[in-house]
């Protein structure tokens, strides 16, 4: 058993959860106890059959009840050195024996699971994707980029399962009531993916044979789940692309379907 789900995506909070028949993983904390343990019963799990979290970046909707988790189940928290000195009020409710310092592009092991962290062009202290193996399968989880470089890339290539940003339309931005410093951030290079730039993306590793992709991080306020697969499927048959895809969106309101590899 290689099974994932995301629990929650976007702007709001996020969280994702992983399991083999020996361990039970979340990515990120960013939503509340109640809520995350509501989606976990949902899969016939709670907070106490976690075994480990690891962690992307201290942006507050990743990290929003990661500590508290932690410490009142007792869970390992995975994240290198720079994430954790920069989430000090996360950090501090986690036991010294729960924090597992990684270094970027080190893998590491918990229990069946072989954890590949690697860098991402994000606006944190080290950000970092994640590529996750068991019995030859591999889940990647990319998230909050800014763009998207050929490292990136050669890191997704061969998934058999891809949770990939797809943030924002830029039309959207434009017009919507963010200040223009925060557009300018979401847009800038250390920022978000576009629809566009996931949808490019996606093209360049259907080749690769990456045929399981799941969008996610949609920004509430500038995208629409709608635009954001529409924009997908125009670039594929744009492209004349024959090979068979499995696209879906994640909801931030509720968990999605479990991809069993």
């Amino acid at each position: 058993m290689f099974n994932f789900c995301n629990l929650y995506s976007g702007s709001s909070g996020n969280c994702s959860y992983i399991e083999t028949d020996n361990v039970n993983i979340l990515i990120d904390c960013g939503e509340s106890q109640k809520k995350i343990n509501t989606a976990l019963e949902g899969l016939g799990k709670s907070l106490s059959d976690i075994n480990a979290i690891i962690v992307t970046h201290e942006h507050s909707d990743h990290v929003k009840t990661l500590g508290a988790i932690s410490k009142k189940y007792n869970i390992p928290v995975y994240a290198n050195q720079k994430t954790f000195d920069n989430m000090p009020d996360q950090t501090n409710l986690i036991s010294d024996e729960n924090k597992k310092v990684f270094n970027t592009d080190d893998h590491f092991e918990i229990g069946d699971l072989d954890i590949h962290p690697f860098h991402i062009p994000h606006d944190a202290a080290e950000p970092c994707g994640y590529n996750i193996y068991n019995n030859n399968k591999k889940i990647s989880v990319a998230t909050d980029i800014g763009h998207i470089e050929n490292y990136i890339l050669k890191k997704l290539e061969g998934s058999n399962f891809l949770l990939l940003e797809s943030n924002y339309e830029p039309s959207i931005l434009k017009y919507s009531k963010y200040p223009y410093y925060l557009k300018q951030r979401i847009a800038g290079p250390n920022g978000h993916l576009s629809n566009q730039e996931a949808s490019d993306t996606i093209v360049k590793l259907i080749s690769n044979g990456v045929n399981n992709i799941m969008l996610g991080h949609l920004s509430k306020e500038n995208n629409f789940p709608e635009l954001a697969y529409k924009t997908v499927m125009e670039e594929i048959i744009n492209n004349k692309i024959n090979e068979k895809l499995s696209l879906c969106v994640a909801s931030r309101l509720k968990p999605s379907n479990v991809i069993n590899l």
